[in-house]
């Protein structure tokens, strides 16, 4: 099986001038063909040899996504070093955190705002050795920084068989990145994925979806997570399709737009925003396009029932499906960048099923992959032909998955990972006899669709003594119009509480109140939604109290992570007066 960087090199040779991305420059979009990919990476790798990179080194990351993010990584692969990304959202505390972990000799930063991170430790961060600045960086006047052109000419002493020689001793089971975990409950801890794990999983997701070069997607979330770098890095690169590089996260929805991708992934906040706004769109149109928006959105979603099961619709249905396409569908999704997209998928986080439906109503299926980064991303995956809305698929093919006595789901297969870098402790919790211990728990039905019902630590144990998994009640509260976020407490209380933050958007519409948390109209439709909830769950899991909060959570006040999951403890502990008060009674 051949590494990442073999296969960039080899699609360099086989597909020269045919483009490999794109990023906007000027207005415009700026392609590079693979030739020139294949060959700046190789002169990447050759910079780092010649700045002192020896086999198993490594380097850490710390910028937006953009073309020199996954040239230095790749690069790095193909010198024998190991690449290790830093959200670009991360504290300068945390950042020396990763840098120390890591042992990075080297780091390379998108702007002087990151560079200062660094600087701000850089007494206590004896391993590193250079800090290089990516394109466009005003010149920083300090002997730790270069610039991304002073370093490339460190590649001009190494030869290109010195690349050559580093890329025959890539060993398949040695460490190829790292992938920090978001630390949802502590310090990060450094996932080991080895040059098999990446490359037998890019070309089992190819598998599922197909994938050649003329498909295109847009990278916009985060690469230091697995998810993007294999829809930005490790897939594109096996299958010679292309990537467009978001300008930043502000611009993320309007470069969706302009590109039109063939493959999208979101992660539920995305497709939840793209829903309120649709909806609230839709809740303002005239009688007659709301008619005409709500018959279409029936179609879609029978159509689509079918085709999740691998039937085919009637005559009679076929016939209102193409009606509704041309009327309907063909104009709606180019409006939100879906206009080209055969393949949608969500992960990270849970998802409510009424969301995926809905999509499915403009004709538009998302198809849900569950897995974490000790898997190199997907365990299973809702593919086409093969979806159950409201499960997140099957076992992905090669990939076994079973249920532990206490419901835990357990994986096993090429893609699970080497174990957490100078941490045995937590590797040998995770691993064992070969099988990952996922922490989530879950249940396979008959035909082996799995579904999530929780996570072992997030298992609220009221004073009662019932357990009740918050997952589904919080995804059923943030299907409600108004909400953005919603978290469940209730561990070793008389009842379930929740805190709920506002879609800003929605709340705009229902208030023109100075502070729309405080209007008795928008707390009154929010109660009948909760009210709503309640209904679907049993009466332990209902929601008896709620409070708005002032403003969203957020990664600024680290409730957040990077990929947008809530971190539970700094929530409960940031809105701990709030919480009291709800059972002050």
């Amino acid at each position: 099986m051949t590494t990442i960087p073999h296969r960039l090199f080899a699609q360099g040779d086989a597909l020269g001038s045919a483009p490999a991305y794109h990023e906007k420059i000027g207005g415009d979009w700026v392609v590079t063909d693979w030739q020139t990919y294949a060959d700046t990476t190789r002169q990447v790798a050759r910079a780092l040899i010649g700045l002192g990179l020896q086999p198993n080194g490594r380097v850490c990351i710390l910028s937006f996504n953009r073309p020199e993010w996954v040239l230095v990584d790749v690069g790095c692969m193909a010198a024998g070093g190991v690449p290790a990304g830093i959200y670009e959202t991360c504290s300068a505390e945390e950042v020396a955190y990763i840098l120390q972990h890591s042992e990075a000799r080297l780091a390379f930063v998108e702007s002087e705002e990151q560079w200062n991170k660094i600087a701000e430790n850089r007494a206590e961060l004896s391993d590193l050795k250079a800090v290089v600045t990516f394109r466009g960086v005003p010149e920083i006047d300090d002997p730790l920084v270069m610039s991304w052109a002073d370093f490339l000419t460190h590649a001009g002493g190494v030869a290109d068989g010195a690349v050559a020689e580093r890329l025959d001793g890539l060993k398949p089971d040695a460490p190829a990145t790292f992938i920090y975990t978001s630390g949802t409950t502590g310090p990060p801890k450094a996932v080991m994925l080895s040059h098999n794990n990446l490359a037998w999983t890019a070309d089992a997701a190819i598998g599922i979806v197909g994938l050649g070069p003329t498909d295109s997607t847009v990278s916009y979330l985060p690469l230091s997570h697995i998810a993007e770098q294999m829809f930005t890095i490790l897939a594109p690169i096996t299958a010679g399709s292309q990537v467009y590089y978001a300008q930043s996260r502000e611009t993320m929805a309007e470069n969706i737009v302009e590109v039109q991708p063939t493959v999208f992934l979101g992660v539920p906040r995305v497709w939840e925003k793209m829903h309120a706004k649709i909806t609230a769109g839709l809740e303002n149109a005239p009688p007659m396009k709301k008619r005409l928006a709500g018959w279409a959105l029936g179609v879609g979603q029978r159509v689509n029932a079918l085709r999740n099961r691998s039937a085919t619709p009637g005559l009679l249905l076929t016939l209102q499906y193409r009606l509704a396409r041309r009327l309907v569908y063909d104009k709606a999704r180019p409006k939100f960048g879906m206009g080209r997209v055969r393949v949608a998928v969500t992960g990270a986080a849970p998802i409510a099923p009424e969301i995926i439906a809905f999509f499915a109503g403009l004709d538009l299926q998302i198809h849900e992959v569950y897995g974490q980064s000790e898997d190199c991303g997907p365990t299973s995956f809702n593919r086409p032909g093969a979806t159950k809305i409201g499960t997140v698929g099957p076992a992905i093919p090669g990939v076994t998955i079973k249920i532990a006595g206490d419901g835990e789901i357990l994986v096993s297969g090429p893609n699970v990972f080497l174990g957490y870098y100078k941490d045995p402790a937590a590797t040998a919790e995770a691993l064992t006899d070969g099988w990952l211990y996922s922490g989530d728990l879950g249940q396979l039905d008959e035909d082996g669709f799995l579904s999530i019902t929780g996570r072992k630590k997030d298992i609220i144990i009221t004073a009662g003594g019932k357990n009740i998994a918050p997952k589904n009640i919080e995804a059923a509260l943030k299907n409600l119009p108004l909400v953005s976020q919603a978290v469940v407490i209730g561990d070793r209380r008389k009842f379930i509480s929740a805190l709920i933050t506002l879609d800003p958007d929605v709340a705009a519409q229902r208030s023109t109140a100075a502070a729309p948390h405080e209007d008795a109209a928008v707390r009154a439709e929010l109660q009948r939604g909760v009210d709503s909830v309640n209904e679907r769950f049993a009466r332990v899991e209902h929601v008896r109290k709620f409070t708005i909060l002032p403003r969203d959570l957020d990664v600024e006040n680290k409730e957040l992570t990077p990929t947008l999951k809530v971190k539970r403890r700094i929530v409960s502990d940031n809105w701990a007066e709030v919480i009291e008060a709800m059972y002050a009674d």
